[in-house]
């Protein structure tokens, strides 16, 4: 009873902070992640090993500024969300740029199924905002473990448009129907979701379980592959999704490939905003057969 009204006493403050202006919740937002870097040691481990495995060639000092600037940008994510979660469809176009929606327009004028690239930067749930308020989108809803937080960003991340959400048990079968129908599809793929359906493919040159989702839906679907690369703007000034060319020559009949390809062009985007990547998540948490754990 008491972590119910816990949660739903966060749930009615992130809703009034949805009426601040963006640049006052920006700067909230990071002093919610300097203490959040101070208070949340687990998270802060995970973030400085997985930056010293990363960027080998930094210092302590660096790698420790480089996790206090992202954990500022993961609170400006948090508090940003009441925006997303709560703002009119008029604020949200306001605040959210889509560069290159055009060649989505083309593929689907071509009958293309569509693929989008999402990887895991801070600003993604704006980049899927700012996708479906402009297509008829299809995207992948884990639940929440916390039921109160469960019905609310379900219900924030589908208000927007005609935006599927389908459940990773619904299986591939549902995707490929959902992308064939017209449905571009914002898909993540970039975290460790253990070893199943997984390849070892280097990501900044640490071997990292990798699913292989991007190949096989691709050829499955017979979709073009279209990165889309959210970036949170400086000084609350909003997000820019970039949406680039269409991948040429992918998927190949080599899966392994293809999924070496992907990590390796996240990892080109990420060094263009270190700070901005998803370092919490124990990313290089399932190991090769007989190498220990980072975490």
């Amino acid at each position: 009873m008491l972590s119910r009204i816990l949660s739903q006493s966060a749930v009615a403050l992130l809703w009034l902070l949805h009426f601040l202006p963006l640049p006052i919740l920006a700067v909230m937002g990071q002093g919610l992640g300097l203490l959040l870097f101070h208070l949340a040691g687990r998270r802060r481990k995970i973030a400085l090993v997985n930056l010293s495995l990363c960027f080998p060639e930094l210092g302590d000092q660096e790698r420790n500024n480089l996790a206090k600037a992202h954990f500022k940008m993961l609170g400006r994510s948090i508090l940003e969300r009441s925006i997303l979660w709560w703002g009119s469809r008029e604020r949200m176009y306001r605040l959210i740029q889509v560069v290159g929606e055009e060649k989505m327009h083309a593929l689907r004028a071509a009958g293309r199924p569509i693929i989008m690239l999402a990887p895991h930067f801070v600003g993604l749930d704006a980049g899927g905002i700012g996708i479906a308020l402009r297509f008829d989108s299809l995207t992948i809803y884990s639940a929440q473990k916390n039921p109160v937080f469960d019905r609310v960003v379900l219900r924030g991340r589908s208000r927007i448009g005609d935006q599927l959400m389908l459940s990773r048990q619904e299986g591939a079968r549902a995707t490929v129907k959902a992308m064939k129908s017209g449905r571009p599809f914002y898909y993540l793929p970039d975290m460790d979701f253990g070893s199943r359906d997984s390849v070892f493919v280097p990501f900044f040159g640490v071997q990292a379980a990798t699913i292989t989702g991007l190949s096989r839906l691709s050829r499955a679907a017979r979709a073009a592959v279209v990165p889309c690369v959210t970036r949170m703007l400086p000084g609350g000034k909003g997000y820019v999704v970039e949406i680039g060319d269409p991948w040429p020559d992918f998927p190949t009949a080599d899966v392994e490939a293809d999924t070496r390809r992907m990590n390796a062009f996240i990892e080109n985007v990420v060094r263009t905003m270190p700070e901005q990547y998803y370092w919490v998540h124990r990313r290089f948490k399932t190991r090769p057969e007989g190498e220990g754990r980072f975490y």
